[in-house]
């Protein structure tokens, strides 16, 4: 095994990995640009909820494989942020505040009766990826948060300017993240650099990480399909 002691190319090579992330995918670009009908902020949102509902799930995975008790400590806060805590509602239930932000009520968002297969599939092979692969693999994975801070921004902006019908009470999850967010990252790409020394742990690393891209963007591919430019026709 080659050790490596220059991280440089090695997070590059991690943050090339924007060039995959959702915010480019067609769906989420009409999102931003306001050319969604509510119907498909409805069912975005919708769907959506399941992979914010997983979230701690996959990261409690990680914190059953990770050794290293100084890791355990600090990623734990990811499960309380979206968990919540006694008089914090966590993440989950600030985005389904948001669901009813855009005229949706909670029970038909908990009970999934809007979940796509394609969604679901796409989120739980996420959450079985964090309890099967090694624990810095599934770290690595969660590094779409280097990109997301840009995103949340952009898509606050977006729903604010854009979407006046949805109320701004709702939107609080999304300025949650912009400070959560860039914390995150920070750790897990500690974690990751300190962690994968060796080319092939390198290489897993960023194979973990272009595969979260694309769990996020199959997530998008099946929102799309399901809830084709059609107006407001339909359900939801």
């Amino acid at each position: 095994m080659t050790t490596l002691t220059d991280t440089g190319s090695f997070t590059a090579q991690l943050r090339a990995q924007s060039r995959r992330y959702h915010d480019q995918h067609p769906f989420h670009v009409k999102m931003n640009e306001g050319r969604l009908s509510r119907r498909q902020i409805r069912g975005w949102v919708a769907n959506r909820f399941y992979y914010q509902a997983n979230i701690p799930r996959k990261d409690a995975a990680i914190l059953a494989n990770c050794p290293d008790r100084g890791v355990r400590r600090r990623w734990v806060l990811r499960v309380l942020d979206h968990d919540g805590t006694a008089g914090d509602e966590g993440g989950i239930g600030a985005w389904l505040r948001l669901a009813e932000a855009v005229g949706l009520a909670r029970e038909e968002v908990l009970d999934e009766r809007h979940l796509v297969p394609g969604v679901r599939f796409a989120v739980d092979a996420y959450v079985n990826f964090a309890r099967t692969r090694p624990w810095v693999e599934a770290v690595a994975s969660s590094l779409t948060e280097l990109f997301a801070p840009d995103l949340m921004a952009d898509r606050l902006a977006a729903f604010e300017r854009r979407y006046p019908w949805i109320d701004r009470d709702g939107l609080g999850y999304f300025r949650s993240r912009l400070a959560q967010a860039p914390r995150d990252a920070e750790h897990a790409l500690q974690v990751v650099t300190e962690h994968c020394r060796s080319a092939d742990e390198q290489a897993r690393a960023v194979a973990a990480l272009s595969f979260k891209c694309e769990v996020l963007w199959s997530i998008l591919d099946a929102i799309d399909q399901a809830f084709p430019d059609s107006g407001d026709a339909g359900t939801l």
